[in-house]
């Protein structure tokens, strides 16, 4: 629906009705699993200078010449294994879409129609700057942004905010934003990890907990980025809730990527090592991702959960992510709210 501003000339343009618009942001994924998908969505997510930020001279030609022959083809593979047939997308983006779908139904039960609610990718499709583009042209002179990240990282969070950014210097009339803060140390949020391993373990305590984080170069955390520090706090919280020991639940960190180090304990490394100390029950979960997808889905229960077994481990239980858990949309509305006041009744 649109207007025309009071006392504007007949000529004014007719504006939409103003609304404030929740958008909601996630990593991404490509559009198919065949070479082609794979590479523009690999290109386009290796060539953020968050990502890799090595010098542009020395990375370009390796990533163009190399990485983006081969990998394309490996990680269509992984892609393949997890793929969501019937939707014909992966499970990241059914997993979100079902995230947001629950929270419109959630926001517009709170709000009405004086709040929009949407989605975009950081890389792929729907792009940040697509989706920004629809919210302005539907009215939304003010937008909050929620990264779908509990822990802060120049590489998650800080990008998805820099893309954001990007967008809005396409807008001839500019909305108000506000970026949401991580939640990986709210009590809602860490109840919502203890409730799900609760619930996945049916009240028993296996040998080991293993908290498996995304990874990231050690150099990061040496040049500032906090997300090595929130990661430990998540697991020291989310150890409290349960009651569980000091040594039942251990940090390690995944997906290592390129030749330096990287965060330690590699989680592939230790649960292979934890096999042959005698663990030979574990289970592993995922605090840092939001909703399930080739990091979880395919690495963890696939290539990890196969470390563990080789090296002697008999009992593996992957713990899913939060998803579209109400529990988890619960966290995720007061995180909005918070960020709405003054601008939603």
């Amino acid at each position: 629906m649109t207007h025309r501003p009071d006392h504007a000339p007949a000529d004014h343009p007719a504006l939409p009705r103003r609304r404030t618009g929740i958008l909601v942001a996630n990593l991404g994924t490509p559009d198919g699993h065949d070479y082609w998908s794979m590479r523009r969505y690999l290109n386009e997510f290796l060539s953020d200078r968050r990502v890799i930020d090595y010098p542009r001279w020395k990375w370009q030609p390796l990533l163009q010449g190399i990485i983006l022959t081969k990998r394309p083809f490996t990680s269509g593979k992984n892609y393949r294994s997890i793929w969501n047939v019937e939707a014909n997308e992966s499970p990241l983006m059914t997993i979100t879409k079902a995230q947001v779908a629950k929270l419109r139904a959630a926001a517009d039960a709170r709000w009405g129609d004086q709040v929009m609610v949407d989605f975009c990718m950081r890389y792929g499709n729907p792009s940040t700057i697509s989706v920004v583009d629809r919210m302005v042209k539907a009215g939304c002179d003010r937008i909050v942004f929620l990264p779908l990240y509990p822990h802060y990282a120049g590489a998650t969070s800080a990008t998805a905010n820099d893309q954001l950014f990007r967008a809005l210097m396409a807008q001839k009339w500019q909305p108000a934003v506000r970026t949401c803060a991580p939640y990986f140390d709210r009590p809602d949020y860490i109840d919502a990890l203890a409730q799900s391993v609760e619930r996945a373990l049916s009240g028993r305590r296996p040998q080991k907990l293993v908290a498996s984080y995304h990874g990231m170069p050690r150099r990061y955390l040496q040049e500032g980025d906090p997300y090595h520090c929130q990661c430990q706090k998540t697991t020291r919280l989310l150890r409290e809730r349960l009651g569980w020991p000091e040594d039942a639940i251990d940090t390690t960190f995944q997906s290592v990527f390129g030749p330096e180090e990287w965060l330690k304990p590699y989680t592939v490394e230790h649960v292979a090592d934890l096999a042959r100390r005698g663990i030979t029950d574990i289970a592993v979960i995922s605090p840092a991702f939001s909703a399930d997808c080739i990091e979880t889905l395919e690495e963890i229960n696939g290539e990890i959960r196969e470390a563990y077994e080789h090296a002697g481990g008999k009992d593996f239980t992957y713990i899913p992510c939060l998803n579209d858990d109400d529990a988890h949309i619960g966290v995720l509305m007061n995180v909005l709210g918070e960020n709405l006041a003054g601008w939603a009744a």
